[in-house]
């Protein structure tokens, strides 16, 4: 069983979508001919929807580019009263890509890890079994959205009035352990059958260095503010992201040996998921990471 699994990340989402499409490119076929099963958390949930209803990447590469900005434009400084984001031109982008498909009618099958927050425990939207409510019945963007909520920067999504959900990244933002508990636990397949291909959207650099010895750390070190403009960067959340995915990967490395697959690069530099400056040279290292892992894909998808 071949799975595609794609971490969150935000913007750094064009990482993971650079590669796909370098994939596609490279086979002229779509990524999902590939696969058995496609599973992705807060911006991957994007990609590995789209992925699942056989979209091609360099649409989805335009979608981005297109409505990055409008996506991430300020609505509060800090955050304090309300998200500092609207996800107004994110329902927007996510019902024009998706319509009214029901994850039902995804034939795919696909994963997106969200959190029930109304009840506080871990969810996941399946498109080949139903949900713990006993129904698969909700539209593939209201899952989607769910997912990419990131606390404080977007706001949390109503599901049809019966919870609040927020970004599964808070737990599986790198979703390979899902992917492989759910090929055991659904598929009935075992170790030695799973193959998992893990992309992520880039390794940042994120410094909090020693600052003159202070041992108090408060908001001002954990989530900094930019002057004068006052925007909020979302270090913490960077870290805790990137450190939840490399320990998914470390996990699943264990237990699948050659059979876990993951391609992420070092970014040189802080590049915060909510900072759409960053996209080109996003796309950019998605090239190259591909074309430094071109053999290894291809010893991948011809197992």
């Amino acid at each position: 069983m071949k799975i595609l699994g794609i971490d969150g990340g935000g913007i750094r989402g064009v990482f993971a979508i650079s590669i796909l499409k370098a994939m596609e490119e490279e086979y002229q076929t779509r990524v999902s001919d590939h696969f058995d099963l496609v599973a992705g958390t807060s911006t991957g949930s994007i990609i590995a929807a789209a992925t699942a209803l056989d979209s091609d990447m360099d649409t989805l590469l335009e979608q981005y580019l297109q409505y990055g900005e409008k996506i991430f434009m300020k609505e509060a400084k800090v955050g304090l009263f309300k998200s500092i984001y609207s996800d107004r031109s994110l329902r927007s982008l996510l019902r024009k890509s998706f319509g009214d498909r029901e994850l039902k009618d995804v034939s795919k099958p696909l994963l997106i890890p969200t959190v029930d927050l109304t009840h506080g425990k871990p969810y996941v939207h399946r498109s080949h079994v139903p949900d713990e409510l006993g129904n698969v019945s909700i539209r593939v963007w209201d899952a989607v959205l769910s997912s990419c909520s990131a606390p404080i920067y977007f706001p949390p999504n109503n599901i049809g009035n019966k919870y609040l959900s927020i970004d599964g990244g808070l737990w599986a933002n790198n979703p390979s352990l899902v992917c492989l508990t759910d090929a055991l636990h659904y598929f009935n397949e075992n170790l030695e059958s799973i193959h998992i291909l893990s992309l992520g959207t880039g390794k940042q650099n994120i410094d909090f260095s020693i600052d003159g010895g202070e041992k108090e750390w408060g908001i001002k070190h954990w989530l900094p503010f930019q002057l004068p403009s006052l925007k909020v960067t979302p270090k913490l959340l960077d870290l805790a992201l990137d450190i939840s995915s490399e320990s998914v990967s470390y996990h699943c490395k264990l237990l699948l040996g050659h059979n876990y697959f993951r391609i992420n690069k070092d970014l040189g530099e802080e590049m915060p998921f909510d900072d759409v400056e960053f996209m080109d040279r996003l796309i950019q290292l998605g090239k190259e990471a591909f074309e430094e892992n071109r053999v290894e894909i291809d010893n991948f998808l011809n197992r």
